[in-house]
């Protein structure tokens, strides 16, 4: 098994769930994209371009977006929390997951995959 795989099955419930959930839809809106473990994080490349991670923190499961200076759209479901260059979704369960709205932020971070990270 790979490392960024290990990390999430290891992950205890509802994290695990969790997990398994997004990596599936990043994988379906993304097909290209490719699960990598960098940072002690599974973390989703298009190429060689970094789209996005996945941590277990604390509460919740943070999705990260490093490309998150370009978008326009959805920033109010977004946090920064003082991080000048990633913005993230958090969710505490599986039912927060709105699968529509994910998919549509995967898609416009792949507009921006081959910019810089920041403005």
């Amino acid at each position: 098994m790979k490392p960024a795989e290990a990390y999430i099955i290891k992950q205890p419930e509802p994290f695990k769930s969790m997990l398994l959930h997004l990596q599936l839809l990043i994988e379906h809106t993304l097909p290209e994209s490719h699960l990598e473990y960098k940072w002690k994080l599974p973390c989703y490349y298009i190429e060689k371009r970094p789209i996005c991670y996945l941590n277990q923190s604390k509460d919740y499961v943070d999705v990260g977006f490093w490309h998150s200076a370009h978008l326009t759209k959805y920033t109010e479901h977004m946090v920064s929390e003082n991080r000048k260059v990633v913005k993230s979704l958090r969710y505490k369960s599986t039912a927060e997951i709105d699968d529509a709205l994910f998919m549509n932020i995967l898609k416009e971070v792949e507009k921006h995959k081959n910019k810089s990270f920041l403005t």
